[in-house]
């Protein structure tokens, strides 16, 4: 079985399909990924796909168009269910067409395939979501489904001489401070606080952010409390990864990560990395991390990590998580992993 998968959403929701991913290895089958250009570089790292086509918005389409053309695949999946998506579904015409039930509101969607599978996104965990979309082919959801990523070799050698060049050589802890959403950021001087916690417990910092300018921005402030840093002190440096692969190798090397909900959840999640995820506005029941060394941390519940979600949480602004919320999950983890 050949098998077109449209996955052009933001980088959690591709990290997030790699169960789905796995799942269809096990029915034996050959996977196209198709995927919008901004998480192309990731894609080295996707386990299970045997080829790859990249969309992209500003530059050419034609070879992607002429691989569709060929109509080499007996199912389509689309998990994206865009206008976009839906008429590339349409060209390729694969016989099976399958997409959510919630594309059936647009009229051009709804003439683009022939299967629309229930899942309604607010009641699910969002890796059991995107695994509902087998169903037609027999996959039902299991335990809790957790994402996977495996790097290749060169990856994690350029990252390791990218460390060594700046000056660790050593355990170090991954704060994400930024994202591309402003509601979702913690308050500076609290990221400062942990930052000096984790010195104390002996690990080097290394702060990591995106290309946008406010979110470099952020993390040059945050830092600037270590500017003059004493040799003997464990190290803080920022460091923009280069592209998605060098980000997810720098997650996948730490010792612990903590990052506000954004895409260093699903990297560090993927990894099964200890963890500490904030969330403010968002829901975790759907995008939580949800192995044993992950700890998530609500604005809408602030004094303790959660252990019971639900689909109808509200969300909090980010200001209500205190610091020493964050310090003790933190300080819990690191003790469980030594």
């Amino acid at each position: 079985m050949k098998v077109l998968v449209f996955q052009m959403k933001r980088i959690g929701d591709l990290v997030l399909t790699t169960p789905a991913l796995a799942a269809l290895r096990q029915l034996g089958a050959r996977v196209t990924l198709v995927v919008d250009t901004p998480c192309a570089s990731l894609c080295p790292a996707i386990p299970n796909v045997d080829e790859l086509l990249v969309y992209s918005k500003k530059g050419s389409n034609r070879a992607l168009w002429r691989r569709l053309r060929e109509r080499d695949w007996n199912v389509c999946l689309d998990y994206t269910a865009s206008d976009r998506s839906a008429l590339m579904s349409w060209f390729s015409r694969t016989p099976r067409r399958i997409t959510f039930a919630w594309a059936r509101k647009r009229l051009l969607r709804r003439l683009a395939y022939h299967e629309f599978v229930e899942s309604p996104v607010r009641l699910a965990h969002t890796c059991d979501h995107y695994l509902d979309l087998l169903h037609p082919l027999g996959v039902e959801r299991g335990s809790a489904a957790a994402p996977s990523l495996t790097l290749p070799d060169d990856a994690k050698k350029k990252t390791g001489d990218l460390l060594v060049a700046a000056g660790i050589t050593g355990d170090y802890a991954l704060i994400h401070p930024g994202t591309a959403r402003v509601e979702k950021y913690w308050l500076t001087s609290r990221w400062m606080a942990v930052i000096a916690r984790l010195r104390e417990l002996k690990l080097a910092v290394v702060l990591t952010s995106g290309p946008d300018a406010f979110e470099q921005a952020h993390v040059a402030e945050i830092i600037s409390e270590f500017a003059h840093q004493s040799v003997n002190q464990p190290p803080v440096i920022s460091i923009a990864p280069p592209d998605l692969l060098a980000f997810a190798a720098l997650v996948e090397r730490a010792r612990i990560v903590v990052s506000c909900d954004t895409a260093a959840v699903h990297l560090a999640s993927a990894f099964q990395k200890p963890q500490v995820a904030l969330f403010g506005p968002t829901n975790p029941f759907h995008w939580r991390p949800r192995h044993e060394q992950a700890v998530v941390i609500s604005a809408a519940q602030p004094e303790t990590p959660l252990t019971t979600f639900t689909p109808k949480m509200k969300g909090a602004a980010m200001e209500k998580i205190p610091t020493v919320t964050v310090l003790k999950a933190v300080e819990s983890l690191l003790v469980d992993t030594k």
